[in-house]
């Protein structure tokens, strides 16, 4: 169970860092959550602890999403949320449906994830531009590479 622990304190921790902590400006007037860093670990996490619990995970997410809602701003809690659900959806489809090794459905299901989950967070929070969204998608990357890297 320590996975799907870390995977909902993570998720916890990922939506107060969006809440409060200040944006990195970037180049041609965009900003990054530094949080970004952390999504990409996050989905990987999942991963980790849906061979934990299996499609128990579904569980942990609600849960994850709960305690974001009532501890992150409402505003960006919501934007979270929605974006969440709806990447998770699409990295446990990935992950499920795939036979492949456990180190290449971390970064398939990463990889289809990652810009849904951008996506559809920009535009909940009213700041989407394509070059913010390959940023966004580059920061969550590299949590999911550092993880496949290290696996064998």
């Amino acid at each position: 169970m320590k996975f799907t622990i870390f995977y909902i304190a993570a998720i916890v921790v990922a939506n107060l860092g969006f809440s409060y902590l200040p944006m990195i400006e970037l180049p041609f007037d965009q900003r990054l959550a530094p949080m970004s860093f952390l999504v990409g670990f996050i989905f990987v996490l999942r991963d980790f602890a849906q061979k934990e619990v299996g499609h128990k995970v579904w569980f942990s997410i609600a849960a994850g999403v709960a305690l974001s809602y009532v501890m992150a701003d409402p505003f960006v809690a919501l934007a979270s949320a929605t974006a969440f659900l709806i990447s998770e959806f699409v990295d446990w489809s990935v992950y499920t449906v795939s036979d492949k090794p456990m180190k290449q459905r971390v970064i398939l299901s990463s990889c289809a994830s990652a810009p849904v989950d951008s996506a559809v967070f920009m535009i909940m929070l009213g700041f989407f531009s394509w070059f913010g969204l390959l940023v966004m998608i580059a920061s969550k990357m590299v949590g999911a590479l550092i993880v496949w890297k290290a696996l064998k």
